[in-house]
């Protein structure tokens, strides 16, 4: 018999017992499916037995790492589907390529006709194993072991991804003869996969799940084609010059190309953004250019990018945020716990932002504003301006695509961008790399460079910073005139460096310590690239530092 201690109490249960057969006793005590437990700080998947005295906590779906693992399951779940409806050479061909809103797109790439219909056989194939409470075992393979496995399963990106690791073996998981790599945790059978839909979506099929925030609730599929569009256009650049997955980048760093590979992936993103500059130059009314996008998404080195190239086609810009029509500090809101909601469209003085930029469209000279961070007030330091025939406002803030941020400005004198860190490079065929990791790991790095900040007080943060996003940005990207992916395909062998030490100094006592462990994981699969390869203009120097803009 082991003692444990759950929920402040300890109690005697037998050795082997199953952690699902204990959350099954406390699963009325929670408004959402446990998920995973922690034991003694050690996340353990709920097939796991128990072996010793220890503390038991639970985390549910709604926390990040139990979300995170019904996500992974539902995907492991629809590619089993696959493998049994279509067989292995159609499973070959599906590669899970990212996320709009609540699904996850799964390119099929001519293996499976797309069709409701097919959706439809999938969903039900899907059903069938969630109904038999289909179990997902997992055992760990010598390197030798995994990798003859993976090839007669024809998963050669697995193979060329466990090349560059350094452990001696790896974990598999299995689903009734079907085999698959995954990084984190999965649940303990097909049956805790309660909600989800699949839909004919373009070139493949969309894998519907509930949100975080709601993981009970099975939204509605709301479609989003532009930034679909602007995503699977990243997708089709990373095939053209044949980095899809974290083992073709590394690849890449072997074999010395990378260096000409940087040069090429920037030289794109400068063509991208001229593109945009001369699409904003055709409309002869535009005399303001709206930028928002989620948090380290590059907008500040992409407003000087931009505006570097709106110079070479004649116009004169002038940069401003919409930070500096902060309300003082005293008349900003505070949240449901007390503090101050910098995010929220009411912490901006909305009706002086429309007064001035009104004016200013009109002709007239006027004193802008600078916000002190340091007082919490709007300072007036002599900041005038006054628009010429060819002068034009390049705007930048989170609330920029907001209809309601510029209500007195007419529609033809705007140009909105929206911008965001996409991230088109996946670990493997059938592992993504989620959009806001890439960005949670900026923003870690450049924070700490430029404000002393902890990775764990940003890591705090970072989900009241997705809040924020859901409620005041992403609602409005379709808005936008033009898209903008600041991702970089390299970016992550550079950003490693940097973030990995920050993240080995959280302590094992913080509540951040299993997603800074999870991060680690993560960085371990890349390669690690110098910063000094990188051009001075990158948007990545916004974060790493030596950038040649003021950022």
């Amino acid at each position: 018999m082991a003692i444990v201690e759950i929920l402040g109490q300890k109690r005697e249960i037998e050795n082997g017992t199953t952690y699902e057969q204990i959350i099954s006793e406390y699963q009325e005590q929670y408004d959402h499916l446990i998920a995973l437990v922690s034991v003694n700080g050690k996340i353990k998947e709920l097939f796991k037995t128990l072996k010793k005295d220890c503390t038991l906590d639970f985390f549910t779906l709604k926390d990040p790492i139990g979300y995170k693992t019904y996500v992974r399951s539902a995907t492991m779940l629809f590619l089993k589907a696959v493998n049994d409806l279509y067989g292995k050479e159609a499973l070959q061909k599906c590669r899970v390529q990212f996320t709009v809103g609540n699904g996850t797109y799964i390119y099929v790439n001519d293996g499976i006709h797309v069709n409701e219909k097919n959706a439809d056989v999938i969903k039900a194939r899907m059903q069938q194993l969630v109904d038999a409470k289909m179990p997902y075992m997992k055992k760990a393979y010598g390197m030798d072991d995994a990798m003859e496995l993976f090839e007669r399963e024809g998963m050669l990106d697995k193979m060329k991804l466990l090349k560059y690791r350094r452990s001696s073996y790896v974990n598999v998981y299995e689903m009734d003869g079907y085999y698959d790599y995954y990084y984190g945790y999965m649940l303990p059978n097909a049956g805790y996969v309660k909600w989800f839909d699949v839909l004919a979506y373009d070139e493949g099929f969309m894998l519907v799940l509930p949100k975080q925030k709601e993981p009970g609730v099975l939204q509605p599929y709301v479609d989003r084609p532009k930034l679909f569009k602007t995503l699977k256009e990243s997708e089709k650049w990373g095939q053209e010059i044949g980095i899809e997955t974290v083992g073709d980048l590394n690849d890449c760093i072997c074999n010395g190309s990378l260096s000409d590979m940087i040069l090429v992936h920037e030289a794109q993103q400068e063509r991208r953004i001229g593109e945009i500059a001369r699409d904003i130059v055709s409309r002869d009314n535009v005399k303001f250019v709206m930028i928002a996008g989620p948090s380290s998404s590059g907008k500040t080195s992409f407003s000087h990018r931009l505006s570097i190239q709106l110079r070479t086609l004649g116009k004169v810009p002038h940069t401003i945020g919409l930070d500096d029509f902060y309300k003082d500090r005293e008349f900003t809101p505070r949240d449901e716990d007390g503090n101050y909601d910098f995010e929220c469209l009411e912490a901006i003085d909305v009706a002086l932002f429309n007064e001035d930029m009104a004016k200013l469209l009109a002709g007239e000279r006027v004193e802008l504003p600078t916000f002190s961070f340091k007082t919490g007030k709007r300072e007036y330091n002599g900041k005038f301006m006054q628009l010429g025939k060819d002068d034009i406002l390049v705007v930048e803030g989170i609330h920029g695509l907001n209809p309601k941020t510029s209500t007195a400005l007419p529609d033809e004198s705007k140009y909105k961008i929206y911008i965001s860190a996409l991230t088109s490079l996946n670990v493997d065929a059938h592992n993504r790399i989620p959009t806001t990791d890439g960005r949670l790991l900026r923003r870690m790095v450049r924070d700490a460079r430029t404000r002393n900040t902890e990775a764990r007080q940003t890591m705090e943060m970072w989900a009241s910073v997705r809040r924020g996003e859901e409620q005041y940005i992403f609602p409005f990207q379709e808005e936008a005139d033009s898209m903008f992916n600041s991702a970089l395909i390299y970016e992550l062998a550079v950003i490693k460096q940097f973030a990995e030490p920050l993240l080995f100094g959280i302590d094992k006592s913080a509540a951040e310590y299993y997603e800074a462990k999870r991060l680690l994981k993560f960085l371990g699969y890349f390669l690690g690239v110098s910063s000094e390869k990188l051009p001075n203009n990158s948007l990545c120097r916004e974060f790493v530092g030596g950038s040649c803009f003021n950022v």
